[in-house]
């Protein structure tokens, strides 16, 4: 059996807890840094989500051509710092952030 390897996007999942009252201010400075990381090249597209059970849970989906584009690209360049300025005064405990890549199935939506 060979290993499985996907040369396709990797999904950034970055999964914030946030101070009580401070959810929509929180929101805001995701936007107002998204302009920050997609400046760095290999970016792809964003989306912010929140939970609806545990409202002060956030998680930021990006799409990035390569993990490198994320942790060199980005976490390496001047815009990092600027990024964790405006949102870290937010945070309530330390983000969580993974890399993942797509897994073939055969499941198809139903439309």
């Amino acid at each position: 059996m060979t290993a499985w390897k996907d040369d396709g996007m990797v999904l950034e999942i970055a999964d914030f807890r946030v101070k009580a009252g401070t959810e929509d201010a929180f929101a805001a400075a995701v936007r107002e840094g998204l302009a920050l990381i997609g400046q760095t090249s290999g970016f792809l597209g964003a989306r912010l989500t929140r939970s609806i059970e545990s409202p002060s849970r956030f998680v930021l989906l990006i799409e990035w051509e390569t993990v490198e584009a994320h942790t060199v690209g980005f976490r390496e360049s001047d815009r990092f710092p600027q990024w964790r300025a405006l949102i870290g005064p937010f945070f309530d405990g330390d983000p969580r952030v993974e890399h993942v890549s797509d897994v073939p199935t055969d499941v198809l939506r139903s439309s």
